[in-house]
């Protein structure tokens, strides 16, 4: 079998897969947050906590909520990688020192899971279990509880009540993401993924010589990790580590569990908005977007005009060789199109050209299907945006799902959509202007630009991926891609929620001859050009200075 034709297989494998869940997963989901019953160890919970969950709340309380969970996240995660070497099962491991300890911390929380560190040779047992994989759980909960906050702006009117965060939160850990992990850990484990608290081990090698390996809960954490598209790895090699991700099968099962939710929520949007044609099209619009990047990512990475690379079968710098090219540009996509950030390669060591789709991927907002809720309300500030555009061009009022979007609610959508841009190139463009970060760039030129860009952008998209040949490991770049990650998770949340707030507000309006129908394909045409427009104009000469060049230089 050619590679191209493995490629493809695996493509519709994956497709055939996420058809078969969408719908029951979706609906389950659907039921779990608009339930009115709360389950016995939910109940210990609210108890624990001492909150309310019955109590509705409006826009700013549940900002409140967010902003405060996240905050104590950040505080504990700190503050347990500062005292790790006086903690049992830390294997030898000694405290991690501020600046990493700080860009960690919020690297989790944001659901992020940016990596300056070599987990093997950094984290100890409590550290991982009990600090990043609790984080992997619940930053994930986060995203999903602002999603349906928004969701629920559209589907309530006259109220500003947007349901209450703890309950969402709770009932998104116990109820969806720790029974899922549970059956894709046991499904790893079965892979041959480990999953123990060995200590480290020195093992002979082939050609003489020893070599320290460790052990670890991985298998577990591995399954959360690509579940809540929080990305990461226990290992440094992450999702290239054979204890992390064993065969072909656990590869394609990874990609699968980093794209589940995402695309299954939109299920739940149409069913708590009372229509599942809308989520079908919101659907659509993804999956578009997703089939065009890989397609493109194939292109990029198989078909070559040096004969070298067509005798090998393609670009294999940079990929992961048990699993070949196709899947690997499979990975690729998949994680930098969500907010995940796993990699089975290395994208330093992809094409030019396939370079810049990974950098595209992430600029366009991770929204295709995006990251674990994120992504749904991601792609819904973009539809917002595109029924604003579609109403200018017809002269009539903009409405979307029944609510119009007037000149508060395009205020808030338009600023949402650029506050990550800003974030991306201010801290790109100081990172390159200024000598010493620019000591830590291993590539000049096109390249060594690619890599600060991917930095940023992978940081306030929080997504977690990298170039390698940066060393992200020193004070500049542990504080400023910390800072960028806080304010690209956060500041964008501040605005989903006060919008949906806004419609939560507003009294339906009926569908009359004059309203665009955003169920139909026209629609979906639409909104897909609206994302790749907004982001081409953005994006476009940071591009042009770094992948693009060096790809039409090859």
């Amino acid at each position: 079998m050619s590679p191209v034709l493995a490629g493809a297989l695996q493509a519709l494998a994956l497709i055939a897969a996420l058809a078969l869940v969408h719908a029951p997963f979706g609906t389950y989901m659907a039921r779990v947050y608009s339930s009115g019953r709360h389950g016995r160890v939910e109940k210990w919970i609210y108890k624990g906590i001492g909150v309310n969950p019955d109590t509705q709340m409006r826009w700013p309380s549940y900002l409140r909520g967010v902003l405060a969970f996240s905050a104590a996240g950040v505080l504990f995660l700190y503050l347990l990688q500062r005292i790790q070497g006086v903690l049992p099962g830390s294997l030898g491991f000694s405290s991690i020192d501020p600046a990493q300890s700080f860009n960690t911390a919020v690297s989790f929380v944001t659901n992020t899971n940016w990596q300056s560190y070599a987990g093997e040779q950094a984290m100890g047992h409590v550290v991982q279990t009990a600090g990043l994989a609790v984080q992997n759980f619940v930053s994930a909960a986060v995203g999903m509880c602002v999603a349906l906050a928004l969701v629920r702006g559209f589907a309530r009117s006259r109220t500003g009540e947007l349901g209450n965060f703890w309950s969402d939160l709770v009932r998104g850990v116990v109820r969806i993401l720790l029974p899922a992990a549970a059956i894709a850990a046991v499904v790893l484990v079965a892979c041959g993924a480990i999953q123990n608290f060995s200590g480290v081990h020195e093992v002979g090698q082939f050609m003489g010589g020893t070599q320290q390996w460790r052990g670890g809960a991985v298998a577990s954490q591995e399954a959360v990790k690509e579940l809540g598209t929080n990305g990461g790895g226990y290992f440094n090699a992450n999702s290239a580590h054979p204890f992390e991700n064993p065969t072909p099968f656990s590869n394609l099962f990874e990609i699968f569990l980093l794209l589940v939710i995402p695309v299954s929520l939109t299920r739940t949007f149409g069913v708590l908005v009372g229509s599942v044609k809308q989520g079908y099209a919101i659907l659509a619009t993804m999956a578009t977007i997703w089939v065009g990047f890989v397609a493109l990512m194939m292109w990029t990475e198989f078909a070559h005009h040096e004969g070298a690379l067509r005798l090998a079968g393609g670009a294999l710098e940079g990929k992961e060789l048990r699993f070949g090219v196709g899947a690997s540009s499979l990975f690729a996509v998949s994680t930098t199109l969500t907010s995940t950030g796993a990699v089975d390669s290395f994208h330093s060591s992809f094409t030019g050209l396939g370079g810049g789709i990974t950098l595209l991927g992430m600029m366009l907002g991770e929204i295709a299907p995006g990251g674990t809720g994120s992504g749904l309300y991601g792609i819904l500030i973009m539809a917002v945006i595109a029924v604003f555009i579609a109403g200018l061009m017809v002269g009539r009022t903009p409405e979307y799902l029944g609510k119009k979007i007037g000149s508060r609610e395009i205020k808030l959508a338009a600023v949402y959509i650029l506050i990550t841009p800003a974030l991306v190139l201010v801290f790109s463009a100081f990172s390159m202007a200024l000598p010493t970060p620019r000591h830590s760039m291993l590539n000049t030129g096109a390249h060594g630009f690619s890599e600060i860009l991917y930095a940023f952008t992978s940081a306030a998209n929080n997504n977690g991926s990298a170039f390698a040949g940066l060393n992200a490991n020193t004070d500049w770049f542990n504080t400023m891609t910390g800072l960028a990650m806080l304010l690209g998770r956060f500041l964008p949340m501040v605005f989903v929620l006060a919008l949906a707030g806004s419609l939560a507000e507003q009294k339906p309006v009926p569908v009359t001859a004059g309203t665009l129908r955003t169920e139909r394909p026209l629609f979906t045409g639409l909104l897909v050009g609206v994302i790749l427009i907004i982001t081409g104009l953005t994006y476009f000469p940071a591009l042009a200075l770094g992948p693009l060049a060096e790809g039409l230089a090859s």
